[in-house]
């Protein structure tokens, strides 16, 4: 190890370093975990604090929070059935299931150490192979982000578990949605009803809490439906043995590989990521029939992805000063306060500065895993607390979480709408995953089409054209295809 790195070791080992650390991981958990909150608000809230401090603090305190924040989004998510992150939308899948057989304590060790796993893969990546993936990344203009994008979208037909059908209405609606707002080309208003807050489109964050969290509080308290699993076992046992550790090791590592290589890609984004290795998790896998009933398998693939998205965006930030996602582009922003410029100049220049980065985000992992470890059963008895205070202090976060976004009450009614629509939707057995995916990948999927189509001047022939777009579409046309031919085969042998 070269005496740069042994001096940024020492350097983050420092005691106000590794307070700032602990801060951001126990902030991140806090946030990550809320209902209704969001890492990018929590990173905006403490980047003033940057102000004062020390480049290296600084940095410490906002990994914490990314790093804790990131596996924090799937407590929630298991427990209530509410992502705290969008991300963490695909774990509610397998892990709320496991929840109501009572294996809450199971699910959430499964994700911490798969979020763990994740996060020492990309940080590996980072350390080792950053400027290759960089240059790599940089390959991806409109076209291949467009064909990347489309993947995400053809999962719509993975997560129509009972009916394809349903899957894709589900699906056609949020890109309804989706075109709301002002046409991000012409600047021409669309379907906005007069509504200035409406031009800028639909936000996914109220779509989010809305489509998850308000059908629970509706069927909890107007029906008294049971909607938060019973716990009253007692709390012990609850980490998975060694045994499932292993055994769900190719399952992580697939996770970390689509979760590195998505966010090393500027503007790809979580979700597609989680989604991704959700999907591909369940093909692989011997019990992919026995995925969405609470399998750990459909808990450790998103959640290894999600932490893997954030040591690959920091690939680009680094290498190229390109964020690779909304967080990235935070953090971004807090190098510059500290008055330095990222790229490749930056390893030249401040060598010791971007070992400081990676040992920060080294301990924000291992603080983020013991951490999360040793408060599971803090965490499992929030099952115990009775529905009548639980529930309306998650309608309190709700609404505080969605009015945070842009300090209008209109994205508390866009929650309120989208809670009743997640409401009718589940009485009527269709999926809610589809249309969130469809909201938060649509905007990006119109942007990367129509830029595509002005750089070619109309020619569509471009996604042919560019080897890695062409290959994302056959894949694309092989996810999308592959689950209608199955369900029609099945159809026919009954």
């Amino acid at each position: 190890m070269s005496d740069v790195a042994l001096a940024a070791l020492s350097d983050v080992l420092r005691l106000p370093n590794l307070i700032a650390s602990m801060m951001g991981v126990f902030f991140g958990l806090f946030i990550g975990a809320s209902p209704g909150l969001t890492i990018s608000l929590g990173m905006v809230l403490l980047l003033p604090l940057t102000f004062a401090l020390s480049p290296v603090t600084s940095f410490c305190l906002l990994l914490g929070l990314y790093t804790s924040g990131m596996t924090g989004g799937s407590i929630s998510a298991i427990l209530l059935n509410i992502p705290g992150t969008p991300s963490a939308s695909a774990t509610a899948i397998d892990g709320h299931e496991m929840a109501k057989k009572g294996r809450a304590g199971e699910a959430i060790g499964t994700a911490v150490i798969s979020s763990f796993f994740g996060g020492m893969f990309s940080l590996g990546c980072l350390v080792l192979i950053a400027p290759a993936i960089a240059k790599f990344a940089l390959r991806f203009g409109a076209p291949e982000l467009f064909a990347l994008v489309l993947l995400g979208l053809t999962l719509i037909c993975s997560f129509g578990q009972r009916s394809i059908i349903k899957g894709l209405i589900s699906g056609v609606i949020g890109l309804i949605f989706m075109t709301v707002g002002l046409d991000n080309m012409m600047g021409i208003p669309r379907f906005t009803f007069g509504y200035v807050e409406l031009q800028a489109g639909v936000s996914f964050l109220p779509a989010l809490i809305g489509l998850f969290a308000i059908p629970q509080i509706l069927e909890g308290i107007v029906i008294g439906a049971q909607v938060i699993p019973k716990y009253e076992a007692k709390i012990s046992g609850l980490l998975p043995r060694f045994k499932d550790i292993t055994q769900l090791f190719k399952t992580m590592v697939l996770g970390a590989l689509v979760g590195t290589g998505i966010g090393a890609i500027p503007g790809a984004g979580g979700p597609i990521a989680v989604f991704l290795s959700y999907d591909y998790a369940k093909r692989i896998s011997r019990n992919r029939t026995l995925f969405g009933t609470g399998l750990a398998e459909g808990v450790a693939a998103p959640e290894s992805a999600n932490n893997g998205v954030a040591g690959g965006a920091m690939i680009p930030m680094l290498t190229l000063g390109i964020p690779g996602d909304p967080i990235t582009a935070i953090l971004l922003g807090a190098l510059m306060i500290q008055g330095l410029t990222p790229g490749p100049l930056l390893f030249q220049t401040n060598a010791q500065f971007v070992y400081s980065v990676f040992w920060a985000f080294l301990v924000a992992n291992i603080m983020t895993l013991f951490l999360t470890l040793s408060t599971i059963k803090v965490w499992v008895r929030l099952l115990q607390v009775p529905k009548r205070i639980l529930l309306p202090i998650i309608a309190i976060l709700c609404i505080v979480g969605s009015y945070a976004l842009h300090n209008t009450f209109f994205d508390t009614g866009v929650m309120l709408f989208f809670g009743l629509l997640g409401y009718f939707m589940r009485k009527y057995e269709f999926p809610v995953v589809p249309m969130l995916l469809a909201i938060i990948l649509g905007p990006a999927l119109e942007e990367h089409l129509r830029i595509s189509l002005i750089i070619s001047q109309g020619d569509p022939s471009i996604f042919i054209r560019h080897p890695i777009s062409l290959v994302f579409i056959i894949i694309s046309l092989i996810s999308f295809i592959g689950p209608l031919l199955k369900r029609i085969r099945a159809s026919e042998e009954e």
